[in-house]
């Protein structure tokens, strides 16, 4: 189970009672929304409002010259392509442009490049292909604001480019027609945080010369997918499009969705954000993580249903076989981690040879979690290794990436996610210099934010209830996770196979049970007896009629642990490992307290994963010198995961240990 620093929020309680009654609502979802900044009543009824809220297109810089050019070519029946990007908010934006032109009896055709071959934007040979069909106008979206040499090479063949984006642009803007991107540092666009397929969306308003509101009723399902899959915050007019698209997917949706859906058995009348996150963009995603993201373009762009499902199918094959591959590479870079010791670096980065390139990010972000730590996860072919990257706030990835530029062959992104290609020759070098360039700044560790602190004996079905008119939730409005803390663990219940537990817990003389999914008993830290703290989200079950609480735990951690201690003794225990420089005096343990660690372990054996949780209070770097140190000395050894005792009365000298004469040199400047 990963370690983040709780936040724990303390919103004012008195200024909710009046939001609650000023705006009708529960007071308790009125606490959750001033927690989290909205302390006014305009701004909460923004947020509770069901009526789609969106900002005027005509705010986008470009975008009437854009809408004025391609009206004309539709008009002179010149060639177009829509020029699109293969993962969901590219695909989507393609099929709502392309769909929207088709309508118009525009002379258009989609165009999406294969994520091995091509990669990410325009290329050289995408705009041959193009030229060879007689395009005379490519329209990007979700991509081109930084293709300027690719919009250069269109010209010289004679076709013109029109630009719709969504990323950060650079210093030079491409010499295109016309360039719509809310980022451009002159565009007087309200709203920024929108996807490439909204963008898309506000010109289709524009060359319709439609409100976008009445424009919203036929595309809203797959714009809100394309929202939710590019992780946009849901507030302002994120969270109207989510809104109505959930609204839409529940009563008509788009024939390809409803193919979607029947393939993944979800039921859309129960859809929600969470199951477009989790059930519908992962299955677009994957048509262009393992094979061809046009088939995804087909699916949305379906007339009947039959064809919907003959291509939602081996669409839903390949996000099994991409759960699969995705598996199978994360177990081989825990095991190279583990085998290099490479957790214990600031920043991890993990190679292998022939990984699938359209899963990296994936894995990079599972073992970001489970470390704690940014990382890089990097395939080699060829003699050049090409990867992802992942991160949490407070390690900014492009900062960090741009510091080792000098060994990059290329790079780009923003501060959690980026992208690296490096020459396999030079990915030591490079896990040297971007480790360097960690240990010079402030350590940053993933947080966990809290709403507030909650009393079981107040949870209810209603209060999970009133909580509904927050949704939906996502990017910008997470759900709501709140903080029962002081609990006592009376029960240990397997579920599900063994692939779940449920906790029968205790505080102050109320009883509650408590969900923990994706756990087993082996990987489960923690025993009967503790005293933890949980992070829970509440929520409704519906069985034979009756609705009933659920108390679902996204984390736990023993209510004796000093975060702040814990962080920072962690911290200099990997830095220890890692060969850092830096003064190792406070984490020295004595032979007393070496001594107090075998006495526990001699009581009983211990989990690995309880290293955090072990009650002799000398903090974790103390605690982890010291067991390795015992190890050493063949005074304990660790078995499957678990710390065992070998009940040895011989005496033995600690400096016998390399850990741990290693550790004394450091300290007394003997190395």
């Amino acid at each position: 189970m990963s370690v983040k620093k709780w936040v724990v929020g303390s919103p004012d309680r008195e200024k909710a009672k009046s939001l609650a009654t000023e705006c009708e609502i529960d007071p308790f979802a009125a606490l959750v929304a001033v927690g989290r900044g909205i302390d006014d009543e305009g701004e909460l009824e923004l947020l509770l409002c069901d009526e789609p809220l969106l900002c005027d297109p005509f705010e986008l810089a470009d975008i009437k010259s854009a809408a004025d050019y391609i009206n004309d070519a539709i008009k002179n029946n010149v060639k177009m392509a829509v020029f699109g990007d293969y993962d969901c908010d590219g695909v989507v934006a393609t099929a709502l442009l392309y769909d929207y032109l088709k309508v118009r009896g525009a002379d258009v055709l989609a165009y999406i490049p294969d994520r091995i071959d091509e990669g990410y934007g325009m290329n050289k040979g995408a705009i041959d292909k193009l030229n060879a069909q007689g395009v005379k106008v490519i329209i990007t979206v979700d991509n081109g604001i930084s293709c300027a040499e690719e919009i250069e090479y269109a010209k010289t063949l004679n076709i013109a480019t029109v630009v719709t984006d969504h990323h950060l642009p650079p210093e030079n803007l491409p010499d295109a027609v016309a360039i719509v991107d809310p980022h451009r540092i002159d565009c007087p666009s309200s709203f920024k945080e929108i996807c490439g397929a909204e963008v898309a969306f506000k010109l289709v308003c524009v060359l319709d010369d439609k409100e976008p509101e009445q424009m919203l009723s036929r595309y809203a399902d797959i714009l809100a997918i394309a929202t939710v899959g590019d992780v946009m915050p849901l507030i302002n007019e994120n969270r109207s499009i989510v809104k109505a698209g959930i609204k839409k997917i529940k009563n008509s949706p788009n024939i390809g969705i409803a193919a979607i859906l029947n393939m993944a058995g979800i039921d859309r009348t129960q859809i929600d954000a969470s199951k477009i996150s989790f059930g519908i963009t992962p299955r677009i995603n994957a048509a262009g993580r393992m094979g061809s993201a046009f088939r995804a373009f087909e699916l949305l762009t379906a007339n009947n249903a039959m064809d919907a499902l003959k291509i939602a199918g081996p669409i839903d094959d390949d996000n099994v076989r991409r759960q699969q591959i995705e598996k199978d590479i994360y177990k081989n870079a825990i095991k190279t981690i583990e085998e290099n010791g490479y957790q214990y670096n600031r920043v991890i980065v993990v190679s292998g040879e022939g990984w699938h390139f359209g899963v990296l990010g994936i894995v990079a972000s599972r073992i970001c979690d489970r470390y704690g730590k940014p990382t890089f996860v990097l395939s080699s072919e060829n003699g050049v290794a090409h990867g992802s990257a992942r991160s949490f706030s407070g390690f900014h990835l492009y900062d960090a990436i741009s510091y080792c530029s000098d060994v990059l062959q290329k790079f780009g992104g923003h501060e959690l996610a980026a992208g690296v290609s490096v020459d396999c020759d030079s990915i030591d070098q490079f896990r040297q210099k971007i480790n360097e360039y960690a240990s010079i700044k402030t350590n940053a560790v993933p947080q966990l934010k809290i709403d507030f602190r909650l009393n079981p004996a107040g949870m209810s079905v209603d209060m999970a209830f009133a909580l509904k008119v927050l949704e939906p939730y996502g990017a910008g409005n997470p759900t709501p996770i709140f903080g029962i803390f002081g609990v006592t663990i009376e029960k240990i219940i397997s579920i599900g196979n063994n692939r779940h537990l449920k906790l029968l817990c205790r505080k102050n003389g109320s009883a509650f049970q408590a969900l923990l999914f994706g756990v087993t008993t082996n990987d489960f830290p923690f025993v009967v007896g503790d005293i933890v703290d949980l992070a829970v989200i509440i929520d409704t079950n519906l069985y034979q009629g009756q609705y009933t609480l659920s108390v679902q735990t996204k984390a736990i951690k023993l209510s004796a642990v000093d975060q702040d201690e814990y962080f920072y003794s962690k911290q200099k225990y990997d830095d220890f490992i890692s060969g850092y420089d830096t003064d190792f005096a406070d984490i020295f343990p004595s032979r007393t307290e070496v001594g107090s660690v075998y006495k526990f372990i001699n009581t009983a054996p211990v989990k690995k994963d309880r290293i955090n949780n072990l009650n002799v209070g000398i903090g974790y770097a103390k605690t982890q010198i010291a067991l390795d140190t015992l190890c050493e000395l063949d005074l304990i050894s660790l078995n499957n995961g678990v710390y065992i005792s070998h009940n040895s009365q011989q005496k033995n000298d600690l400096f016998n240990s390399k850990t741990y004469k290693k550790l004394y040199e450091r300290v007394n400047g003997n190395e």
